[in-house]
């Protein structure tokens, strides 16, 4: 999550040297800093060794997807397009498939094509909706199988653990992953 909000950054970063006006560039910045400060939280969150619970993971998520959703929705690169049109929807990607590694589901493509469904007025608009958001589910779903077979992994470790040295800590540990 911190990796993708990171390129996040890096990517408004350098889509801020398209402004041409002043008052561009001042509102490009806050999103930045916004998804930086949540960033440098939750990044020291993890130094400390105190990782996020599932909620603030989530609603740090949601952020993200609202803030692209606004910029998707309201931001116009050089040619002004907003909605379909608009190239900021790459931004869903990263955040989409970073949520699928944490989480076990996601449905970040409906905001978008709540987002982009007014902007579909002929069969090849909505053909092309219906391509990015084929590949946002794709991704993810690839995302979530990913999560899942390394939470296998994990629980396969300690079961072997378990088995192979026969210790309480190791079942206890087997225990509070799977929460029995």
């Amino acid at each position: 999550m911190i990796w993708a909000r990171l390129f996040l950054i890096v990517a408004g970063a350098i889509f801020l040297w398209t402004a041409d006006r002043s008052t561009q560039l001042a509102l490009g910045v806050v999103p930045i800093v916004a998804l930086i400060s949540i960033n440098f939280y939750l990044h020291g969150r993890y130094l400390l060794e105190r990782p996020s619970n599932p909620k603030l993971i989530t609603a740090a998520s949601l952020f993200d997807v609202a803030l692209i959703s606004v910029i998707v929705l309201l931001w116009g690169s050089g040619t002004g397009a907003t909605g379909l049109g608009s190239p900021f929807f790459v931004f869903y990607y990263p955040v989409l498939l970073a949520f699928a590694f944490v989480m076990p589901r996601r449905a970040t493509a409906g905001t978008y094509a709540a987002i982009c469904f007014g902007g579909v007025a002929s069969l090849t608009s909505a053909k092309v909706l219906a391509l990015r958001l084929a590949t946002m589910v794709a991704m993810g779903g690839l995302g979530t199988f990913y999560w899942r077979i390394q939470r296998d992994r994990r629980r396969t470790a300690l079961v072997d653990d378990a088995d192979e040295f026969g210790s309480e800590a190791a079942l206890e540990r087997l225990r509070a992953f799977v929460g029995i």
